[in-house]
Formats: C-alpha cells, sequence, structure tokens
C-alpha cells in the first residue's frame, strides 16, 4: 500500500508532534509514523514528568505546555496527556499511523523518494518531497544512510537509560522534594537528605548507580514523580540490552521505594502508582549535519544567522555513564549553559538532502546534546523542522540546502516564535 503526503515525519514523541502540527497548519498533506500504541514518547510513555529546558517566547513548546496544564494547573497527567495530544495532531489535520516502525528507505542519489513501515504485518509506503526524523535514535537517518555518532568521544559510552516512576501515600505534612545534586533539604530529624542518599548509595541500601533521588512535586499532595535509576553500559540500540535495561530499572525502583519507605519520615506508607511504559533513552545516535553543535557554542551563549531555536536554555547534563549521579560529582550541578540557539544547519543530515531532524537526534556533541536534548527545546526543534518541510513542499524544493533561511525564520517569526 503506497501513500503520497508533502511532510512524512518518522517519530510522534514531543518533537515529531510538533514537527507534523507545525507542516499540517501550514497547509501541507502531513502524515506522522509512530512506533507504540500511544503518542508523546517521554513525555507520555516515558513518564517525564517536569517540562524542563526553556527556548525563546512563542514556540510550540508554549502552546503545548498550556494544553497540558490547563485550567491553572501546575502539573499535567502522563495518562490525560496520550488524549490531548493525539487530539492536537487530528485536529491539525495530521495522519497518525500508530504501532507502526519504519523499516527501510528508498533513495534516488542523496533524495529520499519514500520511506517503508511495517504494522501487523503489513508493509506501507510512504512518498513525500520531504522526511523528518523526530525517532529519538535517528531509525530514518541511519537507514538512509546519514553518519552517526554514539556516545562520548573518549569511550564511546551513552549517557544511562532510566525509568520514571510515581509514588502516592507519602504524608501531608512531608513536603520534601529535591530536584537537582545542590538541592538540600534538612528532614524533620535533623539529617541532610542529600547526604542521606550519598551514604545509601555507598553502604548497598541504594543500587550502586543511584546516589541521588531526585522527587518532584506533583499535582496530588501526596504524591512524588520519581527520577532516581540509572542503567549503565546499556546499548540503546540493542532490544535484548533494552530487556535488560527494563528488567534492571524496575529492580532498581522497587529497592528506592524500600530505601524511602525505611529513612525518610512521612514515606513510610508509600507505593508505586504507576510508572513509564518504556525504558527512558537519553542518549543514542545522533546524527551529523552540515553542522555539528559543541559545548562550546552553549556555554559561550553563540548566535547563528540561521537560528530557528532562540535562547534555548539549559544545563549541559551529562548524567554518569559509568558510574553513580551526575558525571561532574556528587554534589555539583551540572555545566550552565548561556542562551544560545540552534542553526539549521544542525537539524540537515550530511547524505541525505530532503530529510531533517528535530530532537536529540540532531547533530552536535555528547556535550552538547546533553543539553539540547530536553523537552521544551526538542518541541522547538521539531516545530522549526516541520516549517522548513512544509516550505520545502509548498516550493518544490529537492534539498534542504535549498531552504532561504531568513525566509524560514521570518515564516516562524509570523506564527509567534521570538527569533
Amino acid at each position: 500500500m503506497t501513500y503520497a503526503y508533502d511532510v512524512v515525519v518518522a517519530g510522534a514523541g514531543p518533537a515529531g508532534i510538533a514537527a507534523a502540527v507545525e507542516a499540517a497548519e501550514s497547509g501541507r498533506k502531513t502524515a506522522v509514523i509512530e512506533r507504540y500504541g500511544a503518542v508523546g514518547g517521554n513525555l507520555t510513555l516515558g513518564f517525564v514528568g517536569p517540562f524542563m529546558g526553556n527556548v525563546s517566547k512563542g514556540t510550540m513548546a508554549e502552546r503545548i505546555e498550556k494544553l497540558l496544564k490547563s485550567a491553572g494547573k501546575s502539573h499535567y497527567s502522563c495518562g490525560e496527556a496520550k488524549y490531548v495530544l493525539l487530539k492536537l495532531l487530528l485536529d491539525a489535520g495530521v495522519d497518525v499511523f500508530l504501532q507502526m516502525q519504519v523499516t527501510s528507505c528508498e533513495k534516488e542519489g542523496e533524495k529520499i523518494t519514500s520511506v517503508t513501515a511495517v504494522s501487523k504485518g503489513s508493509s506501507y509506503r510512504f512518498e513525500a518531497p520531504a522526511f523528518i526524523d523526530a525517532t529519538g535514535d535517528g531509525d530514518l537517518a541511519a537507514l538512509a544512510g546519514c553518519e552517526v555518532m554514539i556516545g562520548s568521544g573518549e569511550d564511546g559510552l551513552c549517557q544511562p537509560m532510566s525509568f520514571m516512576f510515581q509514588i502516592e501515600n507519602v504524608a501531608l505534612w512531608q513536603k520534601l522534594e529535591c530536584c537537582h545534586e545542590e538541592h538540600h533539604t534538612i528532614l524533620s530529624d535533623g539529617r541532610d537528605y542529600l547526604n542521606l542518599c550519598h551514604e545509601a548509595c555507598r553502604d548497598g541500601r541504594l543500587p550502586k548507580t543511584c546516589n541521588i533521588v531526585r522527587l518532584y512535586a506533583m499535582e496530588n499532595p501526596d504524591e512524588r514523580m520519581v527520577n532516581a535509576t540509572q542503567y549503565n553500559g546499556g546499548d540503546p540500540l540493542d532490544p535484548r540490552s533494552l530487556a535488560r535495561a527494563d528488567y534492571d530499572l524496575r529492580a532498581q525502583a522497587e529497592m528506592i521505594v524500600a530505601f524511602l519507605k525505611e529513612n525518610v519520615p512521612g514515606f513510610e506508607e508509600i507505593r508505586i502508582k504507576s510508572g513509564a511504559s518504556t525504558v527512558g533513552v537519553r542518549e543514542s545516535r545522533r546524527i551529523k549535519g552540515h553542522y555539528v553543535l559543541s559545548a562550546e557554542d552553549l556555554i559561550e551563549g553563540r548566535t547563528f544567522p540561521d537560528a530557528v531555536v532562540h535562547e534555548a536554555n539549559f544545563p549541559i547534563d551529562i548524567h554518569n555513564p559509568a558510574g553513580a549521579g551526575q558525571a561532574v560529582g556528587e554534589e555539583i550541578c551540572p555545566v550552565t549553559a548561556k542562551l544560545y540557539d540552534i542553526p539549521f544547519r544542525a537539524m540537515r543530515p550530511l547524505h541525505a538532502s530532503n530529510l531533517l531532524t528535530a530532537g536529540r537526534c540532531i547533530s552536535g556533541t555528547h556535550e552538547a546534546h546533553a543539553s539540547y536534548r530536553i523537552m521544551r527545546i526538542a518541541m522547538a526543534m521539531g516545530q522549526a523542522a516541520g516549517a522548513a518541510a512544509a516550505y520545502m513542499a509548498e516550493k518544490g524544493l529537492a534539498s534542504s540546502a535549498e531552504v532561504d533561511t531568513d525566509e524560514l525564520r521570518n515564516r516562524l517569526s509570523a506564527r509567534g516564535v521570538t527569533l
């Protein structure tokens, strides 16, 4: 079966949703292909509760966050978000294909002519003048023969995988939160919570890779989102490794709950309420583009004439690939980045002229990726990719190199994006 579209997006996580909505609302016939049975990626299935990272005003990230936190809510429900985000896509006119995995693509020279995906034993062929890889893992770009970068330059290790989960039955008087590596809190019995975590990691009460149990507030005061588990050394591109990580991380969650119940006043009656449906992958393939964003770009707050994401900001948050917690040390927050731009060139892969990337698989170093992989920044990238792909389809451009970046920036500005 063959379908013809103007824009085809692979992946319906935060970046893919923003890309598909932008392309469709720009008047292009748009499809999004998603391997899971729900949209949202780590925002929904991955249970990543906090909206992290910042970008300039007016991006799709603002719009989506308002939808998810309607009626003045300070937090959102991962379960409700599956419906809200699917409705957003369908209302925009996007054709959504769920439970479908991209398996191959056809090219003429460096131009992708079609993408094939499989679902329920059947193959589907998608033709389009413009494609977007928002899979996170860079699956489509890899199939198209693009150049791939993985892990750190020193040892090739990726950031660890995690399992996010939610606990309930915290005593209402206990207001404990722990959001980062320097968030010291004194418990009611006089102990420092972060020091307690460090000690428990060393003496075996916590997993050896877990020296901080981050606790984020939820809408209900007796609940917390827990960000603590860490699986080191796994291969996020190997299904067997993913299965092992899933098992190990869920076992870690049980150990973490036991630690909290036994050691933190007010947590004696807690239990796991719900958790991620899939392993949370921070890092896998990064697709080399016409520009490789570097840590120096972020630390110096560099701007670019072809910037399509402006004032991006999040620390260079490298979770230790080979040990516990943050790579920079137990009680040191990650390196701070200044407000920085993401240039269009970093979203244009080498060797695939009509393919764009959005989200954590864009072109950047291991260190830079640790900042731009965050949700708000991914959504802003997705919107830019969607606008560019719609522009290419509208103008009949064979290559992203033909995109007038001044015109692209003007189109994003007309949509309310501050550049």
